[in-house]
């Protein structure tokens, strides 16, 4: 199976980088180096052909090479299910991030559509022990990757309870603005729930189906207050409550992801580190195998410092499980041997610093007996 991917990788002034070009063929791709020779930074470049504020959630201005007084540019070819298409991306000095596709004006939405992207970071590796918001992200990314319209209902919900908190915070008492808004964001939160419940569906079935040397996390949204009820009138009623505190206390924007280790019956939370990674490593590949058998294309993987965490039994399953998806992972880490299993199956590259560049060089490995 032939999985969406990024051809010639053209990143311009974009955080470390002052010009760096890759030539990508579709395999997995391994960059090593040492910690801030901008490994990561490559993959924030790919993360931002989608939806979003990319893999670290900057602002477009905190992009750009330092100290040049420049914008930056991320431009690509991408491989679709429904062929070759030219992407591009950027933001000048003190201006909002634009998009462009085959040459042609485009919304970030429009990027949703075209290209799928899953990743995963180190930062990622306290998921269950952050703050809800953390998880939250996270789900979302996952219902944004089946349902490109998540993003627009989000932005809606967004803005309505912006406008609601104003008036809460105003101490504005005329109902007709509130039940205004309030409808828009029943409407919106409608497809956020249903979007969010079917992607953990999604994944569930995933999971159970797969054969894999990562364990399987069962999941479940608890949406709190109002989850059971109609959230417009739960937000009429609790109006005054509300204005007390300023902001809405009830809605999608407060619910939270829990997970289990589903072997052991144990809360994600309170698993060791290396289990609390590998599930989060068979969540994504789930995510992955659930994309690949609605679209025919298996979705484009950014995995930064992936190895950590992980021993070589399960390095090992997991490039064999990507090679065997036909995805292409972008994959980071500080030694090369971190990819030995990987061997011919995939295109390496080294990352060095140059008085105060980053270059980006290359390099053969031999084909492993796997390949």
């Amino acid at each position: 199976m032939r999985g969406f991917a990024i051809g010639a990788l053209t990143v311009s002034h974009f955080r470390s980088h002052r010009a760096l070009r890759l030539v990508l063929d579709g395999r997995p791709v391994a960059i090593t180096g040492p910690n801030g020779a901008g490994k990561t930074n490559l993959l924030e470049a790919v993360s931002l052909l989608s939806p979003g504020r990319g893999l670290r959630r900057a602002e477009p201005g905190d992009l750009a090479r330092r100290p040049e007084a420049i914008g930056w540019k991320v431009r690509a070819g991408v491989r679709t299910p429904d062929g070759l298409h030219e992407v591009e991306t950027w933001a000048d000095p003190g201006a909002a991030r634009e998009v462009r596709v085959d040459g042609k004006v485009a919304t970030q939405a429009a990027l949703g559509r075209l290209l799928r992207v899953l990743w995963l970071v180190p930062t990622m590796d306290r998921l269950w022990t952050d703050a809800a918001e953390a998880r939250r992200r996270f789900l979302d990314r996952i219902a944004l990757s089946f349902f490109p319209d998540h993003a627009e209902a989000a932005l809606a919900y967004d803005k309505a309870m912006r406008d609601r908190n104003r008036l809460l915070k105003d101490a504005v008492r005329d109902p007709a603005w509130y039940a205004a808004l309030e409808a828009r964001m029943a409407e919106a939160a409608a497809v956020l729930r249903a979007n969010r419940a079917a992607a953990v569906g999604r994944l569930a079935a995933a999971q159970a189906g797969a054969a894999t040397a990562f364990p399987r996390a069962e999941l479940q949204i608890d949406e709190g207050e109002g989850a059971a009820g109609d959230l417009a009138a739960t937000w009429a009623r609790d109006r005054a409550r509300d204005m007390a505190a300023g902001r809405t206390l009830a809605g999608p924007h407060r619910a939270d992801l829990g997970a289990v280790y589903a072997d052991k019956g144990m809360a994600a939370a309170l698993c060791s580190t290396g289990e609390q990674k590998a599930l989060l490593v068979s969540l994504v590949l789930a995510n992955a195998r659930a994309l690949a058998a609605d679209l025919g294309a298996a979705p484009v993987l950014l995995l930064d410092e992936v190895a950590a965490h992980l021993d070589a039994g399960r390095r090992a399953a997991l490039y064999d499980e990507i090679c065997a998806l036909g995805a292409q992972a972008i994959m980071t880490g500080t030694e090369a041997h971190l990819f030995d299993s990987l061997g011919g199956r995939g295109q390496t590259f080294a990352v060095v610093d140059e008085g105060g560049l980053s270059v980006v060089e290359e390099t053969a490995r031999p084909r492993s007996v796997s390949a």
